[in-house]
């Protein structure tokens, strides 16, 4: 171990479990947080969210303390979920290459904060419903069951890629009965784009982690079928996930402008399965994150430009 410069606070060899004493020492522990629970990767499901919100305010109005409190409960409910799901895979992480540098499995932040962090996000996640109503609140618990479930999904299934679709699909549905107090099958389009979205770009994740998968006794679709099958499987599935857009444009009787990005949509999910290649993934990781990024905010400017259209019109 090197020694810490003198002056200067050393790491618990635990993890980050002391009260940071500098500026620069919680700013840096923030961090380790953020990287435990892939924050970055909000912004896959967060545009789908707020995309639901300029809808349903177009039809009932939305507040400004409506906005910051669904923003709050987006973060709580992820940084939840994801920091539960680090906690119940410690084990697979630690003996798989891939994910062995992980926050927990290598020591850089013990499970007991984790499961601190859980307890908190959950507890912003309620707080955040509650300000929004009555039902809203009455729903956090189920949701938060939901979302934990998940993990475990992949011991006991193949069909965890779906499972992992179905829980973040709830950020848009959630959203509009955050605002508009009631439920609207028009929605359930949005949340279908976005499961289907989510579950076949999973698909294409898992394929790096077959042999693990296999040797460690989890459910995947990679796993379970091969790679090539998996790759034909999200195929289809992030065909479902186009048509699903295409809805949404009939269901809300969007204009041009959303035509636009859904189309733009199409080519990318094109582009990101030319990217995955059965005999060569290493570009798995660029059409992962890069591409389905790009892929979400476009349906949130698709939906502001939209609404830009119909209040010039």
């Amino acid at each position: 171990m090197i020694p810490a410069a003198a002056g200067c606070p050393s790491e618990d060899r635990r993890g980050l479990n002391r009260i940071p004493g500098r500026p620069g020492e919680l700013i840096s522990r923030i961090a380790v947080y953020g990287r435990m629970i892939k924050f970055s990767h909000t912004v896959f499901a967060l545009p789908f969210a707020l995309s639901a919100l300029v809808l349903a305010g177009r039809e009932h109005g939305v507040t400004a303390a409506q906005i910051f409190w669904i923003l709050v409960a987006m973060v709580g409910a992820r940084s939840a979920a994801m920091g539960f799901n680090r906690i119940a895979d410690v084990g697979f992480d630690a003996r798989n290459p891939r994910t062995a540098g992980r926050e927990i499995p290598s020591g850089r932040l013990s499970t007991r904060a984790a499961m601190v962090f859980v307890a908190l996000s959950s507890a912003v996640f309620i707080l955040a419903a509650a300000m929004l109503g009555r039902l809203p609140f009455l729903l956090s618990a189920p949701v938060l069951g939901v979302l934990f479930l998940y993990s475990y999904a992949k011991r006991f299934t193949w069909l965890a890629h779906a499972c992992l679709g179905f829980v973040i699909s709830l950020a848009p549905l959630a959203t509009w009965i955050a605002v508009t107090g009631i439920f609207s099958w028009k929605i359930l389009w949005l949340s279908l784009a976005l499961m289907t979205y989510i579950t076949g770009f999973d698909i294409l994740y898992a394929c790096q982690d077959v042999d693990f998968d296999r040797s460690q006794g989890l459910f995947s679709i990679p796993a379970h079928f091969g790679v090539r099958k998996a790759l034909w499987a999200a195929r289809m599935i992030h065909a479902l996930a186009y048509a699903s857009f295409l809805m949404v444009y009939v269901a809300f009787d969007m204009t041009g402008g959303f035509l636009l990005a859904a189309g733009l949509i199409g080519l990318m999910l094109v582009f990101e399965h030319w990217l995955t290649d059965p005999e060569d993934l290493s570009r798995v990781h660029i059409a992962f994150f890069h591409v389905n990024s790009v892929i979400s905010v476009t349906l949130l400017a698709g939906v502001l430009a939209d609404e830009m259209i119909r209040r010039i019109g």
